[in-house]
Protein backbone atom coordinates (compact mmCIF):
# COMPACT_ATOMS: atom_id res chain seq x y z
CA UNK A 1 0.00 0.00 0.00
CA UNK A 2 2.75 2.69 0.87
CA UNK A 3 4.14 2.29 -2.32
CA UNK A 4 1.31 2.28 -4.12
CA UNK A 5 1.03 5.39 -2.14
CA UNK A 6 4.38 7.00 -3.27
CA UNK A 7 3.86 6.12 -6.65
CA UNK A 8 0.60 8.15 -7.25
CA UNK A 9 2.19 11.21 -5.50
CA UNK A 10 5.27 10.81 -8.03
CA UNK A 11 4.38 10.09 -11.78
CA UNK A 12 7.03 7.88 -13.19
CA UNK A 13 8.72 9.68 -15.76
CA UNK A 14 8.37 7.73 -18.72
CA UNK A 15 11.62 9.92 -20.60
CA UNK A 16 13.68 12.75 -20.04
CA UNK A 17 14.34 15.28 -22.92
CA UNK A 18 17.72 17.33 -23.68
CA UNK A 19 15.82 20.57 -23.25
CA UNK A 20 18.21 23.65 -24.55
CA UNK A 21 17.41 26.82 -22.17
CA UNK A 22 17.17 30.29 -23.55
CA UNK A 23 17.20 33.51 -21.07
CA UNK A 24 15.49 36.75 -22.41
CA UNK A 25 15.42 39.66 -20.41
CA UNK A 26 15.00 42.91 -20.92
CA UNK A 27 12.53 45.98 -21.11
CA UNK A 28 10.04 47.40 -23.18
CA UNK A 29 10.98 45.79 -26.70
CA UNK A 30 11.99 42.50 -25.19
CA UNK A 31 8.04 42.46 -23.07
CA UNK A 32 6.29 43.63 -26.75
CA UNK A 33 5.05 46.68 -25.31
CA UNK A 34 3.27 46.95 -28.59
CA UNK A 35 2.95 43.46 -29.66
CA UNK A 36 -0.88 43.49 -29.75
CA UNK A 37 -2.09 39.86 -28.92
CA UNK A 38 -4.71 40.25 -31.68
CA UNK A 39 -1.78 40.23 -33.79
CA UNK A 40 -0.20 37.32 -32.55
CA UNK A 41 2.06 35.04 -35.56
CA UNK A 42 -0.94 32.70 -36.98
CA UNK A 43 0.68 29.27 -36.37
CA UNK A 44 -0.62 26.41 -38.72
CA UNK A 45 1.49 23.80 -38.09
CA UNK A 46 1.57 23.81 -34.46
CA UNK A 47 4.76 24.59 -33.59
CA UNK A 48 4.32 26.73 -30.64
CA UNK A 49 3.29 23.21 -29.00
CA UNK A 50 6.21 22.25 -28.89
CA UNK A 51 8.46 25.42 -27.44
CA UNK A 52 8.22 25.20 -23.35
CA UNK A 53 7.62 28.84 -21.75
CA UNK A 54 7.95 30.12 -18.46
CA UNK A 55 7.38 33.75 -18.18
CA UNK A 56 7.10 37.01 -15.32
CA UNK A 57 6.67 40.53 -16.37
CA UNK A 58 6.09 42.02 -13.40
CA UNK A 59 2.95 43.65 -12.31
CA UNK A 60 1.10 42.23 -15.33
CA UNK A 61 1.36 38.47 -15.23
CA UNK A 62 3.42 35.44 -15.36
CA UNK A 63 2.95 31.30 -16.16
CA UNK A 64 1.92 31.04 -12.80
CA UNK A 65 5.40 29.32 -11.72
CA UNK A 66 5.05 26.34 -14.16
CA UNK A 67 6.27 26.10 -17.67
CA UNK A 68 3.71 26.21 -20.22
CA UNK A 69 4.19 26.59 -23.97
CA UNK A 70 4.58 29.67 -25.81
CA UNK A 71 1.57 32.07 -26.28
CA UNK A 72 0.55 35.93 -25.63
CA UNK A 73 1.61 36.87 -21.87
CA UNK A 74 -1.13 38.79 -20.07
CA UNK A 75 -1.84 42.32 -19.94
CA UNK A 76 -1.39 45.95 -22.20
CA UNK A 77 -3.82 44.32 -24.20
CA UNK A 78 -7.75 42.10 -23.90
CA UNK A 79 -5.48 39.11 -25.68
CA UNK A 80 -2.50 39.92 -24.22
CA UNK A 81 0.73 41.01 -25.67
CA UNK A 82 3.96 39.15 -27.05
CA UNK A 83 7.63 40.32 -27.61
CA UNK A 84 10.64 38.91 -29.80
CA UNK A 85 10.48 35.04 -28.31
CA UNK A 86 7.61 33.89 -30.93
CA UNK A 87 9.95 33.98 -34.12
CA UNK A 88 13.09 33.53 -32.19
CA UNK A 89 11.38 30.03 -30.66
CA UNK A 90 10.20 29.36 -33.99
CA UNK A 91 13.12 29.86 -35.89
CA UNK A 92 14.99 27.22 -32.99
CA UNK A 93 12.53 24.51 -33.84
CA UNK A 94 13.00 24.82 -37.53
CA UNK A 95 17.12 24.63 -36.40
CA UNK A 96 16.84 21.42 -34.13
CA UNK A 97 16.59 22.90 -31.06
CA UNK A 98 14.64 21.47 -28.02
CA UNK A 99 14.22 25.02 -27.07
CA UNK A 100 12.73 26.54 -23.38
CA UNK A 101 12.40 29.73 -23.40
CA UNK A 102 12.46 32.13 -20.04
CA UNK A 103 11.40 35.10 -20.15
CA UNK A 104 11.65 37.96 -17.15
CA UNK A 105 11.11 41.51 -18.53
CA UNK A 106 9.56 44.75 -17.81
CA UNK A 107 8.83 48.35 -19.56
CA UNK A 108 10.93 51.34 -18.24
CA UNK A 109 13.57 49.30 -16.34
CA UNK A 110 17.10 50.53 -16.09
CA UNK A 111 19.85 48.56 -14.82
CA UNK A 112 21.11 51.05 -12.64
CA UNK A 113 17.89 51.68 -10.16
CA UNK A 114 15.18 48.33 -11.35
CA UNK A 115 17.14 45.42 -11.96
CA UNK A 116 20.20 46.37 -10.24
CA UNK A 117 23.46 44.18 -9.12
CA UNK A 118 23.72 40.74 -8.27
CA UNK A 119 23.09 40.78 -4.41
CA UNK A 120 21.16 44.14 -4.34
CA UNK A 121 17.45 42.41 -4.32
CA UNK A 122 16.98 43.77 -7.76
CA UNK A 123 14.91 42.83 -10.52
CA UNK A 124 18.12 40.98 -11.28
CA UNK A 125 17.98 38.93 -8.13
CA UNK A 126 13.99 38.44 -8.53
CA UNK A 127 15.23 37.02 -12.26
CA UNK A 128 17.57 34.55 -10.89
CA UNK A 129 15.47 32.91 -8.00
CA UNK A 130 12.66 32.20 -10.43
CA UNK A 131 14.83 31.09 -13.31
CA UNK A 132 16.57 28.60 -10.59
CA UNK A 133 12.60 27.47 -9.97
CA UNK A 134 11.98 26.74 -13.44
CA UNK A 135 15.45 25.03 -14.19
CA UNK A 136 14.44 22.94 -10.72
CA UNK A 137 11.20 21.97 -12.70
CA UNK A 138 12.26 20.87 -15.60
CA UNK A 139 14.87 18.48 -13.44
CA UNK A 140 12.20 17.18 -11.71
CA UNK A 141 10.40 16.19 -14.89
CA UNK A 142 13.46 14.50 -15.80
CA UNK A 143 14.81 16.78 -18.11
CA UNK A 144 18.90 17.02 -18.81
CA UNK A 145 19.27 21.46 -19.38
CA UNK A 146 21.54 23.39 -21.22
CA UNK A 147 21.79 26.96 -20.76
CA UNK A 148 22.16 27.69 -24.57
CA UNK A 149 21.94 32.07 -24.36
CA UNK A 150 21.17 34.30 -22.28
CA UNK A 151 19.16 37.35 -24.75
CA UNK A 152 19.49 41.12 -23.16
CA UNK A 153 17.45 43.65 -24.33
CA UNK A 154 17.77 46.73 -22.72
CA UNK A 155 19.05 50.19 -21.85
CA UNK A 156 17.40 52.43 -23.37
CA UNK A 157 16.13 54.11 -19.09
CA UNK A 158 20.04 54.17 -18.35
CA UNK A 159 20.22 56.63 -21.24
CA UNK A 160 18.13 59.08 -19.33
CA UNK A 161 20.55 60.63 -17.35
CA UNK A 162 24.93 60.80 -17.48
CA UNK A 163 24.87 59.54 -14.38
CA UNK A 164 23.18 56.88 -14.63
CA UNK A 165 24.72 56.30 -18.40
CA UNK A 166 28.07 56.91 -17.54
CA UNK A 167 28.31 53.46 -15.03
CA UNK A 168 26.13 51.03 -17.62
CA UNK A 169 29.20 49.24 -18.91
CA UNK A 170 30.76 48.33 -15.53
CA UNK A 171 26.87 47.40 -14.34
CA UNK A 172 26.35 45.01 -17.67
CA UNK A 173 29.61 43.31 -17.44
CA UNK A 174 29.11 42.67 -13.86
CA UNK A 175 25.34 41.32 -14.63
CA UNK A 176 27.14 39.30 -17.55
CA UNK A 177 29.71 37.69 -15.32
CA UNK A 178 27.49 36.43 -12.52
CA UNK A 179 24.96 35.42 -14.78
CA UNK A 180 27.69 33.13 -16.91
CA UNK A 181 29.72 32.00 -13.27
CA UNK A 182 26.93 31.69 -10.83
CA UNK A 183 23.97 30.99 -12.80
CA UNK A 184 24.26 29.32 -15.41
CA UNK A 185 27.82 27.79 -14.51
CA UNK A 186 29.37 28.42 -17.87
CA UNK A 187 31.65 31.17 -18.07
CA UNK A 188 31.57 31.29 -22.03
CA UNK A 189 27.83 31.41 -22.27
CA UNK A 190 26.79 33.20 -25.54
CA UNK A 191 25.19 36.45 -25.10
CA UNK A 192 22.94 38.38 -27.13
CA UNK A 193 22.90 42.74 -26.40
CA UNK A 194 20.83 44.83 -27.85
CA UNK A 195 18.17 48.26 -27.52
CA UNK A 196 16.94 51.24 -29.64
CA UNK A 197 19.29 52.78 -30.71
CA UNK A 198 16.92 55.39 -32.39
CA UNK A 199 15.46 56.27 -28.53
CA UNK A 200 15.50 59.87 -27.92
CA UNK A 201 17.53 59.58 -24.83
CA UNK A 202 20.19 57.29 -26.83
CA UNK A 203 20.72 59.61 -29.34
CA UNK A 204 21.25 62.46 -26.54
CA UNK A 205 23.38 59.54 -24.51
CA UNK A 206 25.16 57.03 -26.51
CA UNK A 207 27.02 55.96 -23.52
CA UNK A 208 25.05 52.92 -23.21
CA UNK A 209 24.52 52.08 -26.74
CA UNK A 210 28.56 52.44 -26.98
CA UNK A 211 29.05 50.02 -23.48
CA UNK A 212 26.62 47.42 -25.16
CA UNK A 213 29.41 47.46 -28.70
CA UNK A 214 32.45 47.68 -26.49
CA UNK A 215 31.56 44.79 -24.23
CA UNK A 216 30.70 42.59 -27.90
CA UNK A 217 34.19 43.57 -29.08
CA UNK A 218 35.69 42.83 -26.32
CA UNK A 219 34.42 39.25 -26.13
CA UNK A 220 34.20 36.48 -29.13
CA UNK A 221 30.79 34.85 -27.33
CA UNK A 222 28.99 38.42 -27.36
CA UNK A 223 27.24 40.44 -29.95
CA UNK A 224 25.28 42.96 -30.47
CA UNK A 225 22.14 43.46 -32.88
CA UNK A 226 20.57 46.74 -34.16
CA UNK A 227 16.72 47.89 -34.17
CA UNK A 228 17.42 50.08 -37.41
CA UNK A 229 14.67 49.57 -39.71
CA UNK A 230 12.00 47.48 -38.08
CA UNK A 231 8.86 49.11 -37.81
CA UNK A 232 7.77 50.79 -34.78
CA UNK A 233 4.17 52.13 -33.65
CA UNK A 234 5.74 54.84 -31.88
CA UNK A 235 9.26 56.61 -31.32
CA UNK A 236 10.91 53.56 -29.46
CA UNK A 237 8.36 50.50 -29.68
CA UNK A 238 7.72 48.04 -31.96
CA UNK A 239 5.05 46.98 -34.15
CA UNK A 240 3.60 43.66 -33.94
CA UNK A 241 5.52 42.78 -37.39
CA UNK A 242 8.56 44.75 -35.58
CA UNK A 243 8.91 42.43 -32.90
CA UNK A 244 8.66 39.03 -35.28
CA UNK A 245 11.70 40.51 -37.46
CA UNK A 246 13.41 41.38 -34.51
CA UNK A 247 13.05 37.39 -33.46
CA UNK A 248 14.77 36.93 -36.62
CA UNK A 249 17.78 38.96 -35.99
CA UNK A 250 18.19 37.62 -32.62
CA UNK A 251 18.25 34.08 -33.75
CA UNK A 252 20.41 35.08 -36.85
CA UNK A 253 22.81 36.51 -33.88
CA UNK A 254 23.06 33.48 -31.93
CA UNK A 255 23.74 31.62 -35.04
CA UNK A 256 26.52 33.38 -35.78
CA UNK A 257 27.99 33.37 -32.42
CA UNK A 258 27.43 29.47 -32.65
CA UNK A 259 28.10 28.43 -36.38
CA UNK A 260 31.04 26.53 -35.49
CA UNK A 261 30.35 25.12 -32.52
CA UNK A 262 29.40 21.80 -32.17
CA UNK A 263 25.49 21.36 -30.54
CA UNK A 264 26.32 19.40 -27.20
CA UNK A 265 29.52 21.99 -26.50
CA UNK A 266 28.30 25.52 -25.50
CA UNK A 267 31.92 26.66 -24.19
CA UNK A 268 33.59 27.25 -27.42
CA UNK A 269 32.92 29.16 -30.47
CA UNK A 270 34.91 30.52 -32.98
CA UNK A 271 32.86 32.78 -34.63
CA UNK A 272 34.42 36.61 -35.10
CA UNK A 273 31.50 39.08 -35.16
CA UNK A 274 31.49 41.42 -32.75
CA UNK A 275 28.39 43.78 -34.05
CA UNK A 276 25.67 42.90 -36.16
CA UNK A 277 23.85 45.74 -37.71
CA UNK A 278 21.08 44.67 -40.61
Amino acid sequence: MAMMLVCAAFPRIVYGEDIDLFVLAGQSNMQGWQGDGECYPADPNGIDKRIRFYWVTPQFSSSQGRWTSMRPQGGLFPKGHFGPEVTFARLLVAAGYHPALFKYSLGATSLALVWKAPGENGMYDQMASELENAVALLHRQGHTVSFRALVWIQGESDAESEELAGGYEHRLRVLIDHFRRVVAKEERLPIILGLDEQHWWVKAIPRVLEAQQQIARADPEIIFTSMIGLDKADGTHLTPTGLEEHGARLFAAYKMLTSSRPRSDSSRSSAKAKLRTW
